[in-house]
């Protein structure tokens, strides 16, 4: 719970700097507040690499619905309907930092278009939502994460009473 408040306040004070809170406050340690086309330029290897990290999970958890999904029509278990519930949850958050990842990447794309054209307000604040939609996406994959623990402890706790079954026993 202390590093999920941690997250908070840094998305906090990103969102802060962006808005111009703490801008005036930089100045004076060298920041100019100049945005170039190298600027949104900078973002491109990132996103790109997160888009491809996001289809990699999408891919494997298609792959391991197939399965769950073929053990439970061959037999019905309550551990695999729970399984199922939780990567429907995954792969809803996944499409949504997709959408994100992609949402970012255009605004980027935009922003370098208003830099050509002199639109240097307009570019900063189109800059400033592509951030905001890059740090979304990355809040979402925070929580993806969650819940893909949350489907191993399942797993664990099933594991656990499999033992407890077989404590006493000398064959399980």
């Amino acid at each position: 719970m202390k590093r999920l408040w941690f997250y908070f306040a840094a998305i906090i004070v990103a969102v802060l700097i962006l808005l111009g809170v703490l801008a005036p406050k930089l100045k004076p340690l060298g920041y100019e507040g100049e945005l170039t086309l190298t600027t949104p330029a900078l973002l491109f290897p990132a996103i790109s690499l997160l888009l491809l990290a996001y289809t990699n999970r999408f891919l494997v958890l298609a792959q391991l619905v197939r399965d769950l999904h073929a053990k439970y029509i061959n037999n019905p278990d309550a551990l695999l309907l729970e399984q199922i519930d939780n990567l429907r949850q995954r792969i809803g958050l996944i499409k949504d930092m997709q959408f994100l990842g992609v949402f970012s990447f255009f605004l980027c794309v935009f922003c370098m278009l208003l830099l050509f054209y002199h639109r240097y307000f307009l570019a900063e604040l189109v800059f400033g939502l592509s951030l905001l939609g890059l740090m979304s996406s990355l809040g979402l994959s925070m929580r993806e994460i969650q819940i893909s623990v949350d489907a191993l402890t399942v797993h664990l706790r099933d594991l656990e009473n499999e033992k407890k079954k077989c404590d006493g026993q000398k064959v399980c």
